[in-house]
């Protein structure tokens, strides 16, 4: 691991000291990944005072990037590196790929962008792409910019997924108070996945939602806010327009278009979205979605990946 990342503008050289202790530690035993080591041993060895790295190691467990053995009371290397670590891995290895057709595609229809994932317990920014000559506005997503994988937020990350991983979804501490609609729900879902691709609606909230939860852990944010939010927040799947309710000649308001990526064993892996920020009518959606599913199409076969086999 490294630190240091400066800001524009920013001296190179400094340094956040609570950052650098949490970093020693996870270098430290990720360079010993079969060894489990005492709060004694690591505050020791790493020469940090003993209430600190409690508090360090505390959080790590909660978060899952660390286990703590409660017979031994050692710690180890948690099950959310290796979903980091994966999540990384495929970065790098399908970053290009995505890329080039984000590139194509964002030329083709004068729209930002953006290749996304669900590293951990967060939705992470992996690829922003805007047209050519055109500089990305003060609210588009960023690489490197997260949410929360938690309900109202990621539903487009699991829809094309597995049923089980829709159901662990819901059943995730939400980041904002939501209601549950289960035959509205049940309907977006499988139109999603016959039309292979997903339309939000635009909504005065709705972007202002993702804005405010990017890089905030909806739970963190006082109880008063999460609730005035959440009155806010439409029922699960209400942002989603069903096919059935556009017509080629008639405007909708579109946040997005969204479509999957698969790996090699049909699992979703990333979702390719296409800005609209407009009313465009429905025989311009389905242009754009075609055109979207297309691309995310083209990065599945690149990597390998294949679609998923349902049952009727």
């Amino acid at each position: 691991m490294t630190a240091g990342i400066a800001e524009s503008g920013e001296s190179s050289g400094r340094r956040s000291p609570p950052t650098e202790r949490v970093v020693q530690i996870l270098d430290f035993l990720v360079a010993r990944e079969e060894q489990r080591f005492g709060l004694s041993e690591l505050a020791r060895a790493l020469s940090i005072s003993k209430p600190t790295c409690l508090g360090i190691l505390s959080e790590l467990v909660s978060a899952g990037y660390l286990t703590r053995d409660p017979a031994s009371k050692t710690y180890g290397l948690g099950p959310a590196l290796i979903a980091a670590g994966r999540a990384a891995q495929r970065g790098f290895a399908i970053g290009s790929i995505a890329r080039n057709q984000l590139d194509t595609l964002a030329a083709e229809l004068g729209a930002v962008c953006t290749a996304s994932a669900v590293v951990g317990d967060q939705v992470m920014i992996l690829e922003t792409v805007a047209p050519p000559g055109v500089a990305l506005g003060r609210t588009a997503a960023r690489v490197g910019q997260a949410y929360p994988f938690a309900p109202p937020v990621g539903l487009m990350y699991v829809i094309w997924s597995s049923d089980d991983d829709l159901e662990a979804w819901l059943r995730r501490d939400p980041a904002l108070p939501v209601v549950l609609d289960r035959e509205l729900l049940g309907r977006v879902v499988a139109d999603c996945r016959n039309v292979g691709y997903l339309v939000e609606r635009l909504t005065p909230v709705g972007r202002k939602l993702f804005s405010l939860m990017a890089g905030v852990a909806g739970r963190d944010l006082p109880t008063e806010l999460r609730e005035l939010i959440g009155e806010m927040v439409s029922s699960l799947g209400e942002r989603v327009y069903l096919h059935s309710e556009t017509e080629p000649d008639v405007d909708c308001p579109v946040s997005l278009i969204a479509a999957p990526v698969y790996d090699a064993d049909g699992h979703q892996s990333l979702v390719l979205t296409l800005d609209v920020g407009g009313s465009v009518s429905g025989a311009e959606i389905a242009r754009r979605g075609a055109a979207l599913v297309a691309a995310a199409d083209a990065v599945t076969a690149e990597v390998g990946g294949r679609r998923p086999v349902r049952s009727s």
